[in-house]
């Protein structure tokens, strides 16, 4: 065993270093989501500002979601290579000096700019956040910190448009952005003296096609939809949407002969880890169509005002805050099919419920519907992320973490786009965007529920025990 190798913790960190490094891990996941929601709130006096119009501003935040989508798993094969933790805290140099930029941009272009170098350098450091987290905790304790890791998420996520609209209401746009840069800092500092070192797990040349590939995939295929949903040319738009699946054929043929490949089409392969993915996109879309289409309904349907529907929504993270590491740390000891199955019918219900509201709901009335869809999905999105990480052999667990990445990720933008279509049909009042989400968590459940199959778990009798206790060091029930 060489040195390198010594310094790597088989059974997590401990003591003050242990909580440095779940300190630095947490900031670096709070901040990444943070600046990826924050700008919306922002638009409107981009526009203003920068004398654009509004469909022009609102790629301040549609660049940074599509690099995102295209850089996270090509990021984390590279990390594979060069180690976590360079690559982790490389991305937050990268994300923190284009933080900085942002407060001088005076022109669209240079935003736009600035504005994908910070989502490269959030790719990095999302892309094997996941991969560090399984180092960074005792193998028993996984589940208990991806459920942390996923408050820090949902946290962000609700916190952004407040803080945004807080610190417009002092200072001009660009401190939106800068105001991240001293806690990225700060995130840097923590991870440079707390994360453990990882050398490279994968030898040999880095697999640029692939890499070039799932760019192409991913960006043509989201840039096409997103261009459909927005009005511009159908023809166009589908085109757009054919020429990336076709890329995405040509991404799986080349995947498959390759040792660790960009798409992860090896683990991919395994029953449980195909059946925990397609549930987390379902699972992800699902929650993403009821949020976005809950606000049109509420307003124009119920003729509630903003403040009201913010109170109400708000109920949904903050459920999800408390859920979330429960399930995690249940995970680490039972079933995450049962868990994710019981979360599953949990959620399913509640978007029921909220398809057929009272003809004059009380914030009541919405509060406790939204309060069971964040247990029912917090109770079903923690025990899965630790299954698809748990599960992957060590040498592929930043290619695990980045795939829970790009499935969020990819799942939200599916959702959005859902939305869209179906606001564009004329049905934002109605139930029909509440029913399309629970018809997807009856898939995602189903999913869920089938990876307490044997055949499943464990389809060869002998190709691995990831799914069992105590394989490659980790408490993966599947």
């Amino acid at each position: 065993m060489t040195q390198q190798d010594a310094a790597i913790p088989s059974v997590g960190l401990e003591g003050w270093r242990f909580g440095l490094a779940v300190a630095a891990i947490s900031l670096g996941t709070m901040l990444t989501i943070i600046d990826g929601a924050i700008a919306t709130v922002t638009l409107p006096t981009i526009s203003r500002d920068l004398h654009v119009d509004s469909s022009s501003a609102v790629l301040v935040v549609t660049v940074y979601q599509l690099v995102l989508v295209m850089a996270l798993l090509p990021f984390s094969a590279l990390g594979d290579r060069i180690g976590l933790k360079r690559l982790y805290q490389g991305g937050q140099v990268v994300f923190t000096i284009a933080t900085i930029l942002c407060f001088f941009a005076h022109s669209l272009g240079f935003l736009l700019v600035v504005r994908a170098l910070q989502a490269a350098g959030a790719a990095a450091a999302l892309s094997v956040m996941a991969a560090m987290i399984r180092v960074i905790y005792p193998p028993k304790h996984l589940g208990r910190g991806l459920g942390l890791n996923n408050i820090m998420g949902s946290v962000s996520g609700a916190l952004a448009p407040s803080a945004g609209g807080l610190i417009l209401a002092v200072a001009p746009w660009p401190w939106v952005f800068a105001m991240a840069a001293p806690f990225a800092i700060l995130s840097l500092a923590l991870g440079r003296w707390a994360l453990p070192d990882v050398p490279p797990r994968q030898t040999g040349p880095y697999n640029l096609a692939g890499a070039m590939l799932n760019m192409a995939t991913f960006g043509l295929v989201i840039s096409g939809l997103e261009a459909l949903v927005h009005g511009n040319s159908p023809v166009v738009s589908l085109a757009i949407v054919g020429i990336g699946l076709l890329f995405g054929v040509a991404l799986v043929l080349h995947e498959r002969h390759q040792a660790a490949p960009i798409l992860p089409v090896d683990l991919l392969s395994r029953p449980v880890l195909a059946l925990s993915v397609t549930g987390a996109f379902l699972a992800f879309s699902a929650s993403q169509m009821l949020i976005l289409s809950l606000p049109f309904r509420l307003q124009h349907g119920y003729g509630l005002q903003p403040s009201e529907v913010g109170a109400m929504l708000a109920l949904w993270p903050l459920t999800t805050m408390i859920v979330a590491p429960i399930a995690g740390s249940l995970s680490d000891r039972y079933p995450a099919g049962l868990l994710g199955g019981i979360g599953m019918v949990i959620a399913t219900t509640a978007l029921c419920l909220l398809a057929f509201l009272p003809a004059h709901p009380a914030y009541f009335d919405v509060a406790w519907r939204m309060s069971l869809c964040g247990a029912g999905f917090g109770m079903f999105l923690s025990p899965n992320a630790r299954l698809i990480v748990g599960s992957a052999p060590r040498e592929r667990a930043a290619s695990a973490g980045g795939l829970v990445s790009t499935t969020r990720l990819v799942g939200q933008t599916m959702g959005a786009t859902g939305v869209a279509t179906v606001l564009a049909l004329g049905f934002a009042t109605s139930h029909v965007p509440a029913m399309l989400a629970a018809g997807l968590a009856i898939v995602a459940g189903l999913c869920s529920i089938a990876r307490l199959r044997p055949s499943v778990r464990n389809p060869t009798g002998h190709e691995t025990n990831a799914a069992q206790p105590g394989a490659h060091g980790d408490v993966g029930a599947a």
